[in-house]
C-alpha cells in the first residue's frame, strides 16, 4: 500500500501541491493525468525520496522502481553492459548475467541485448530504461511519459508490456516475480489511461480534482476536461 496524507510543496510563492491525500492498493496501474504545471512530476519526485514535501507524510514500498520521461542512457554501452553497470550502482543484490538475461527477456530486449544503445530504435531504448526501473524487483513503479515519440507498433508493444508488470501476467522469470507491484503512469494520453489503468487521478493547480475507477467512469476526456477548466 502506498498512503500519502496531507502532502504540501511549495517553491517560493508558488504551492505546487496542496493537502494531497492518495492511497493506492498493491497491484493497481494508476494513471496520473494532469495538465502542465499541475505537480505530476513533483509529486513523482517526492514518492522516488528525490524531493521532500513542506508537510504532510509519505508511506511507499522501499524498493521503488523509476523511468524518468528522458530516460537518459549511456549511448555508448552496450545493452548488457549498461544494465550490469547500473546495477552495481544502484547497489542491486545479486547483479550477475543471469539476472540481466532474465531482464533481458521480460522486456523483450534479448535480441538486442549485445547492442550498443545507441543502435537502438526508440522503442528498445524504452524497454532498456524499463529494464533499469526494474533492477531490485521494485514493488511501485513510476513511469513519467514511457511512450512519448513511440511509432503506433512499439506503442502497442510497450503498453502490454507496462500492463504486464503490474501482477501476475506469466512473464515475469523467476528472480523478478513481484506479484503485486503497483503502477503509476504519468502521461498526456487519455487512450493509454484507458487502456492500461485500473484507476486514474487527476491533478490541477496541485490539488486532486478526481479520484476515480476506470469502469466508475464514461467519458474520461469530459472528465478531464471539466477537473481542469
Amino acid at each position: 500500500m502506498i498512503k500519502l496524507e496531507h502532502i504540501n510543496k511549495s517553491f517560493g510563492a508558488q504551492r505546487v501541491l496542496n493537502d494531497v491525500s492518495l492511497e493506492i492498493p498493491d497491484g493497481q496501474i494508476v494513471g496520473l493525468l494532469g495538465p502542465n504545471g499541475a505537480g505530476k512530476s513533483t509529486l513523482m519526485k517526492i514518492l522516488i525520496g528525490l524531493w521532500s514535501a513542506d508537510s504532510g507524510t509519505v508511506a511507499a514500498p522501499s524498493r521503488i522502481g523509476y523511468l524518468p520521461e528522458n530516460n537518459p542512457l549511456y549511448d555508448e554501452m552496450y545493452v548488457t553492459e549498461y544494465l550490469e553497470f547500473m546495477a552495481k550502482m544502484t547497489n542491486v543484490q545479486k547483479a550477475n548475467d543471469q539476472m540481466v538475461n532474465e531482464l533481458a527477456e521480460l522486456v523483450g530486449l534479448s535480441p538486442e541485448k549485445h547492442k550498443h544503445i545507441r543502435e537502438l530504435s526508440k522503442g528498445y531504448r524504452q524497454r532498456v530504461g524499463l529494464a533499469q526501473a526494474l533492477l531490485g524487483d521494485p514493488e511501485l513503479l513510476i513511469l513519467d511519459e514511457p511512450t512519448t515519440g513511440l511509432d503506433p507498433n512499439q506503442l502497442v508493444e510497450i503498453r502490454a508490456l507496462i500492463k504486464s508488470l503490474s501482477g501476475e501476467a506469466g512473464l515475469s522469470p523467476s528472480d523478478l516475480r513481484q506479484q503485486s507491484r503497483s503502477v503509476i503512469l504519468s502521461t498526456h494520453i487519455m487512450q493509454e489511461v484507458r487502456e492500461m489503468c485500473d484507476r486514474v487521478i487527476i491533478l490541477d493547480h496541485g490539488i486532486v480534482k478526481a479520484d476515480l475507477l476506470i469502469d466508475q467512469i464514461p467519458d474520461l476526456e469530459a472528465l478531464f476536461h471539466e477537473a481542469t477548466k
